[in-house]
């Protein structure tokens, strides 16, 4: 006699449902991690809750403004942005659905400006941000 076990017994297919499923909240994270702060996420019309910003952020001063298309910056044909710490310009660049990264940390994206300064700021730990030379 034998007896059903097909209840507990794991099979590939429930290893990719469970796969696939834990992928789905997963990216269901990240969606939420990129909503602005109305809980609506960032157009490329609108860089962030407002324009321009100029705060001392844990011991250090950081600045965003938006600046003409002249800029190295890649945030679009006249939606370009400039972001400095410590008068020290940082590279950033705006992805195609709004959100912003930076030479700093181009694994994540942050949905305004002030938000990817404020990142770098914790991610250089002190230290001095180099500038970024492009050829």
């Amino acid at each position: 006699m034998s007896e059903d076990t097909h209840g507990t017994e794991l099979t590939r297919r429930r290893m990719l449902q469970g796969a696939a499923a834990a992928l789905a909240v997963a990216g269901g994270t990240v969606v939420i991690g990129v909503a602005g702060p109305g809980g609506g996420a960032a157009t490329a019309a609108d860089p962030g809750a407002s324009d321009s910003f100029d705060e001392t952020f844990q011991g250090r001063r950081i600045q965003g403004r938006p600046v003409d298309g002249g800029s190295h910056q890649h945030g679009g044909a006249g939606t370009g942005y400039q972001v400095l710490i410590d008068g020290d310009e940082l590279h950033m660049m705006r992805n195609a659905d709004g959100t912003w990264i930076s030479v700093v940390n181009h694994y994540q994206t942050f949905a305004t400006p002030r938000a990817l300064a404020r990142a770098a700021v914790n991610d250089l730990q002190g230290a001095t941000l180099v500038p970024l030379t492009i050829a």
